[in-house]
């Protein structure tokens, strides 16, 4: 099932503008609809909810359509930004 990338950042951002432990609960929901992670899992690797948008754009970029070189120059543009999120996944696995 495709996803639609707008409209899950639109919600996404939506959720972010909210506060607390709420938006937290929700973030993390959101992104393990969509991921192998649980929520708890979530909550633990990226308790900061920009770092879980960082996390969102960086799947995004994966899982849209284009080939590997595409994929990889976009995260290079962006690797300041997804720093941080791939060192966070990186360690969950090493």
């Amino acid at each position: 099932m495709p996803i639609n990338w707008e409209k899950f950042h639109e919600e996404l951002d939506d959720i972010i503008a909210d506060a607390g432990e709420r938006t937290d609960t929700i973030l993390a929901d959101k992104i393990s609809s969509i991921t192998r992670m649980t929520d708890a899992e979530v909550k633990r690797l990226f308790p900061d909810p920009a770092d879980v948008k960082k996390l969102a754009e960086l799947m995004e970029i994966v899982r849209r359509s284009g080939d590997r070189n595409e994929k990889i120059n976009k995260i290079v543009e962006n690797a300041e930004a997804f720093g941080g999120v791939i060192l966070t996944l990186l360690n969950k696995f090493v």
